[in-house]
Order: structure tokens, then C-alpha cells, then sequence
């Protein structure tokens, strides 16, 4: 009789070990298994209500969700399924409203949008930069290898970012193309039409507007805009391996007459933006 239960609590134990060893071997695979599964959907967000207020209003079947307090518009546009919201200014909203737009709705592509200043001496208000990369301007430390870096740090895999993030490739040839489609308010006072340049664009929780700080950052990024929320908005999606792209449409020279710039011109810069990302969403995989 003692034999048998000693069998018997051989067996379970033996049973008990074969359950802890598939265990073992399939958590990693059931944690990766919850991995991000996109939905067939495009978030199209925007730093400030006059950026975004014209792609709602061009929303087909349009429903608001409330979530935390951000409220969000899904509806199509040229039949296709968006979410569009607006994240306020700077990177810290900005990332907060991607982070809920991630979690609660999954978009397979992240288009963010809106008017930026023009650091490139060639380029103009009225101009539309599509963003190749985007990096923060206002972030670096020194390593233990006492190394100045603009890297930032990915809190998930714990490996560091790259300083410029790069724009989905496929997002990048749909604005291309769009933009050829479009046409662009000209801002007065300036000397040409509008143009459309692929570059880079860098962010930073300050509005820019000194001739130094723009000769700066030509000349240590070789931005052609800068704003104050897309870096925060394309590193949440590149640790998510979620598809992003960045496009800024300039309102100003984020020079010594920024402030005022922006102030007389932005809302034709946000038509002009808004008009494009219309325009893009049509061509969208």
C-alpha cells in the first residue's frame, strides 16, 4: 500500500514537472502573442484645435469617445477608417494623447501634423515640410562612458534610440504623391508659392524664435523645421513598431518675428496642412 502512494506521488510530481517545463517554454511566447495587433484604423492627431478642427469637420459618420478625459473623433475620410485628435502643445501632451490613441483604438499608422517654424534659410511660411526624421533638439546627457548623446532611451527594451527617428516609408511616398495634388494657399508677403521639401524636422518644449537658436539648429541637425511635439510623438511609435510620419507646414521663420508670424499666418498654414493630410489619407496603404 505505501509502494502504491509512493508511486503515486512520483507520478504527480513527474506530471507536476512536465506542466512547469511547458510553462517555462510557452509564457515568452503567450506575452508576445499580446503584442500591439493593429486595427484597420489611422490616427491622424494634431498639437491645437485649428490644426485639427478641419479634418474632423471633414469626418463621415463622425462619433466622439471620451477617453481620460481626451476626447477622440473617429468617422472615414475618402474611405478610410481615422481616429482624429487633438493633443495640445509640447511633448509631454503630445506623447500622453499618442500613448491613449495606441492603447485604446491600435491604428496600424500615426499621422501627425501641423505648423511648425522654418529653420532652413531657403525655405518660407507657406512652405510644407515632410518630415524624413524627426530627433529632439532640447534632450542629451552624458553616458558612464562620459559621452555627450542626444539619444534618448527606449524604457521597454532599455537599448538606446536613435537621435532621428525615421518616417515609415510607405506613409512618407503616400504624402509625396499628395502633395502634388494639392494646392497651397500662398502666405502674403512672401516671395513664391508655396513648396513641399522632405527633410528634417527637430522638437523641443520651447517656441523657437531667435535667429541664434535657428543658425543652431541648421547647423547642428540641419533641421528645416522645428516645432514643439513630433519627436515626442515618433519615438512612443517607433518602441511600438507602429508606422508614423511627421508633416509641418510653416506659419513662420522661428525668428525674432515668430511670435508675430505665427499669429497672422497659422490658420492658413493649418489649412494648408489640414488639406494635405486629407489628401494623403486617400493614398494611404
Amino acid at each position: 500500500m505505501r509502494e502504491e502512494i509512493y508511486k503515486r506521488i512520483h507520478r504527480i510530481a513527474v506530471f507536476a514537472s512536465i506542466i512547469l517545463s511547458i510553462w517555462t517554454v510557452f509564457v515568452p511566447k503567450t506575452a508576445l502573442a499580446q503584442r500591439y495587433k493593429p486595427r484597420p484604423i489611422t490616427a491622424l492627431l494634431g498639437a491645437f484645435d485649428e490644426e485639427v478642427k478641419l479634418v474632423q469637420q471633414s469626418l463621415t459618420k463622425p462619433k466622439t469617445h471620451t477617453l481620460n478625459g481626451i476626447k477622440f473623433m473617429t468617422g472615414r475620410i475618402n474611405g478610410h477608417r481615422v481616429v482624429v485628435a487633438e493633443t495640445g502643445i509640447g511633448k509631454v501632451n503630445a506623447a500622453m494623447t499618442t500613448a491613449f490613441v495606441l492603447a485604446y483604438f491600435k491604428p496600424k499608422q500615426v499621422l501627425f501634423t501641423g505648423i511648425a517654424g522654418g529653420t532652413n534659410p531657403d525655405l518660407q511660411p507657406g512652405d510644407i515640410v515632410i518630415a524624413r526624421q524627426t530627433a529632439h533638439h532640447d534632450y542629451g546627457y552624458i553616458t558612464f562612458q562620459q559621452q555627450k548623446t542626444n539619444q534618448t532611451r527606449n524604457a521597454i527594451t532599455k537599448d538606446l534610440n536613435p537621435t532621428f527617428f525615421p518616417a515609415d516609408s510607405l506613409m512618407m511616398r503616400a504624402a509625396q504623391e499628395a502633395a502634388k495634388t494639392v494646392v497651397f494657399e500662398s502666405i502674403p508677403v512672401t516671395s513664391r508659392p508655396p513648396s513641399v521639401l522632405v527633410g528634417t524636422v527637430v522638437t523641443g518644449d520651447v517656441f523657437v524664435s531667435s535667429e541664434e537658436k535657428v543658425a543652431s539648429l541648421w547647423s547642428e541637425f540641419k533641421a528645416d523645421a522645428t516645432e514643439m511635439e513630433g519627436a515626442a510623438v515618433t519615438q512612443i511609435c517607433y518602441q511600438q513598431q507602429v508606422p508614423c510620419l511627421v508633416i509641418r507646414s510653416l506659419s513662420d521663420k522661428a525668428n525674432s518675428n515668430a511670435r508675430q508670424d505665427m499669429l497672422t499666418f497659422f490658420k492658413i498654414a493649418a489649412r494648408n496642412s489640414a488639406n494635405l493630410v486629407m489628401a494623403i489619407v486617400g493614398r494611404l496603404p
